[in-house]
């Protein structure tokens, strides 16, 4: 039975991150912690005996070096791999460097909240879930879909909200669910899809 597999899995933790601040697009490498949790994804993964004949990553830093950590880990370092913006993280526009306590005193808790957490509300000058979505979802059914479907196992390593958008199709999530889901860095996400591209089974390996 061909396996169809897809693996998806939210960088580790960036300096960003631990900093508390908007990131989007700007190219910010991970933390002493970030390159622990890529380590442990790449563990996790090779206890479960899974390897993988191709992988995706957005063209930032923290998504790549994930991947390259995991990689080193399954002993496939030399795996063939495509990068592309269309995986990378929201753009959060004008919040992009803020701190997002600053962010909340300045615009208010429920303002920003909106802005993080809303499918279609983007902030100034950024994009929202379904415009992420937007760039997001044709890459996946034209380049990452077709190998799955194919019976190749495709690994993913994007970002919270690119891969939000994706886990909104996947997990079948209305644009009011999708604003509750969090994505954990570091965690792989493993799904295994039925012939017509729906979900047969979902395993997270949390830590």
């Amino acid at each position: 039975m061909t396996e169809r597999m897809l693996v998806l899995v939210r960088h580790g933790q960036s300096d960003w991150n631990l900093k508390n601040l908007f990131t989007g697009w700007r190219d910010i490498d991970l933390t002493e912690q970030g390159v622990a949790e890529a380590r442990a994804a790449g563990r996790r993964l090779k206890a479960q005996g899974i390897s993988f004949d191709v992988a995706f990553t957005s063209v930032l830093k923290r998504a790549q070096r994930t991947l390259d950590l995991m990689l080193e880990e399954l002993g496939q370092q030399n795996l063939k791999t495509f990068k592309d913006q269309a995986l990378n993280e929201r753009h959060y526009g004008d919040l992009v460097g803020l701190n997002k306590d600053e962010a909340r005193k300045k615009w208010g808790e429920a303002q920003v909240h909106i802005w993080r957490r809303s499918y279609d509300v983007a902030p100034p000058g950024g994009e929202s879930l379904r415009d992420t979505a937007a760039r997001v979802l044709p890459y996946y059914i034209q380049e990452i879909l077709p190998r799955v479907l194919r019976g190749e196992r495709v690994l993913v390593s994007a970002h919270g909200n690119s891969l939000r958008a994706l886990v909104m199709v996947l997990d079948r999530h209305t644009p009011e669910t999708i604003t509750k889901l969090n994505l954990d860095t570091g965690v792989p996400m493993i799904y295994r899809l039925n012939a017509d591209a729906t979900v047969a089974e979902k395993k997270e390996l949390a830590v």
